[in-house]
């Protein structure tokens, strides 16, 4: 195993839109069972089968509408509205590294959650943690995201279409080696 792999605590998933990130991200997570999980995961919120924008949950109780189409707020992804006071919330409520035993589970380090300064700084620490962390990142993108990819003790994975089935069972595996002794 290249020291690269054996020193990363922090496994990046990466991909094309739609490939199923987010449904690794939830699987992993009902695999882990009883395990203290930290970090949220991204629902899509479709009208009449279109998409319309993106509500994150935390893996406690916390949830909100981060992107929609018919937001007019100034920060703008795409087509998307994005509430960057609601991601900065959010971030304050579900990225606390309180817990020595959690794994942290993040989707997504992306465009629309970067425009948060909270949401960098949060996950900046919860990345100095040296706790497990399996997050999805956008496969573009400079500042955070750069920042994040280049880091010494991540190891990141494509997610494709071919891969996509197995890959709960994989990056469950990897936590598994990662936290025992």
């Amino acid at each position: 195993m290249p020291d690269s792999a054996r020193n990363a605590h922090t496994l990046l998933l990466t991909g094309v839109p739609g490939v199923g990130k987010t449904t690794i991200i939830r699987a992993v997570a009902t695999a882990l069972g009883g395990r203290p999980l930290v970090g949220f995961y991204t629902e899509e919120m479709r009208e009449h089968g279109e998409r319309k924008g993106f509500r994150l949950i935390g893996f406690g109780s916390e949830q909100g509408v981060i992107a929609h189409s018919d937001f007019p707020h100034t920060h703008r992804v795409g087509k998307y509205g994005v509430d960057v006071a609601t991601i900065d919330r959010l971030a304050a409520a579900t990225l606390r590294p309180d817990d020595p035993q959690a794994v942290y589970l993040v989707d997504e380090i992306g465009k629309m959650e970067c425009l948060s300064v909270r949401f960098v700084e949060a996950m900046r620490l919860v990345l100095d943690t040296g706790r497990p962390v399996v997050a999805t990142i956008a496969r573009k993108g400079g500042g955070f995201i750069a920042e994040v990819k280049a880091r010494p003790d991540v190891l990141s994975w494509e997610i494709g279409y071919a891969n996509r089935d197995s890959m709960p069972a994989r990056v469950v595996a990897w936590l598994s080696a990662l936290v025992s002794p």
